[in-house]
């Protein structure tokens, strides 16, 4: 492909917000296309409704699916641009004639092959230039995605957390006299559930801090205060008639074996098959405790129950619900202690379910693992 074909080529394949080659593109109502990062961090900036960014068209929609054939054109195009660059004069070694077509990761350099091989960088480690430049801008893009999506689900918690408090205070004053044929006509709670984003390679970048967990101090018993005080959490103060007193059942608690002080770590677990559990980190301290409340410090857990054929998620102290589906299989967990974040993932779809932000890490915690039969 010439240069003034290539020109052409990649103009077509330009987002404009960021003029670089589509990365995610999606393409919205009015026929326009960005890459996704860029559209979001657009519309996060803007003050004005959400509108394109180049005609001003309002869309009616704004979650959309990444453009599949626009993706692998534009890949194309950022091969192309590479392999044209490598035979310009610019890119060609001085000392032996030929064209620079590897990165070394460690210098941080391009070289061509005999310069790969002399000394000074034989036992380093070289990558194609495209490959490299597609792996640098990914790292800097996914954890881009991470963060935008965490805030509009921070967002959304924080907007229905607000409506169910505004609602049980307007219940709240409704007078005690009402009959109760009256109250039976009252709408019945909808359990609101959002949309989530699968963010492309999240879950690749995430096993780079893999680590196996492994499992001890297994216990099994009937009781444990963190599902029991959940159950009453969404039964509700419906009255003193009413027995909050759980079904006969089986609890499976283990820890890990080692605890975090520090660093990043990911590791996953597969709930497939399981109603009602508990994943997530935890001090020693709650660990030794014989009530295990869910109204306590030092936890920091998703949790799952099932009620009425309805699956819920929470996340512990202080309970809060998360309005997304319950995972089907593998969940994961990534900790930066460092930074004060726990994020927990649904594998299959690769998005994010939620993140305890902002947190201060002040003691050892250890992986935490409970389900509950039947």
């Amino acid at each position: 492909m010439d240069s003034d074909t290539l020109q052409v080529f990649q103009s077509e394949l330009t987002c404009s917000i960021c003029t670089k080659c589509f990365l995610d593109p999606v393409t919205i109502d009015c026929g326009h296309s960005f890459c996704r990062p860029c559209l979001s961090l657009c519309w996060e900036e803007s003050q004005t409704p959400r509108s394109c960014p180049e005609c001003r068209e309002i869309p009616e929609w704004s979650d959309f699916k990444t453009n599949i054939a626009l993706k692998r054109l534009a890949s194309l195009a950022r091969q192309a641009r590479a392999d044209h660059d490598h035979s310009s004069e610019e890119q060609i070694c001085v000392t032996h004639q030929e064209a620079k077509g590897l990165f070394c990761e460690v210098d941080q350099t391009v070289l061509c092959g005999p310069c790969s091989e002399c000394p000074e960088h034989a036992a380093h480690s070289h990558s194609p230039i495209h490959r490299a430049a597609e792996e640098s801008r990914n790292e800097k893009v996914i954890p881009f995605q991470q963060t935008e999506v965490g805030k509009k689900i921070q967002r959304d918690r924080n907007l229905m957390n607000n409506l169910v408090f505004f609602s049980l205070q307007s219940l709240g004053s409704v007078p005690s006299c009402r009959s109760k044929s009256v109250q039976l006509h009252l709408p019945q709670p909808v359990v609101p559930e959002f949309n989530v984003w699968p963010i492309p390679g999240l879950i690749d970048w995430l096993r780079q801090f893999q680590v196996y967990i492994e499992l001890h101090n297994e216990r099994v018993t009937h009781h444990l205060p963190v599902f029991e005080d959940l159950r009453c959490l969404l039964a509700g103060p419906d009255g003193p008639d009413v027995d909050y007193t759980p079904p006969r059942s089986i609890y499976f608690l283990s820890w890990g074996a080692e605890s975090f002080t520090s660093g990043q770590h990911y590791w996953e677990v597969d709930v497939a098959g399981c109603c009602n559990w508990a994943i997530g980190l935890c001090n020693d301290s709650w660990a030794r405790e014989s009530d295990m409340a869910l109204d306590s410090k030092g936890i920091f857990l998703l949790l799952c129950i099932k009620e009425n054929s309805q699956h819920s998620l929470f996340t512990s102290f202080p309970p809060l619900p998360q309005y997304v589906k319950k995972p089907l299989g593998q969940v994961g967990m990534f900790l930066d202690y460092d930074g004060g974040i726990l994020s927990f993932y649904d594998v299959a779809n690769r998005s994010l379910i939620c993140s305890f932000l902002y947190c201060s890490f002040s003691s050892p915690l250890k992986p935490f693992l409970c389900s509950r039969y039947p």
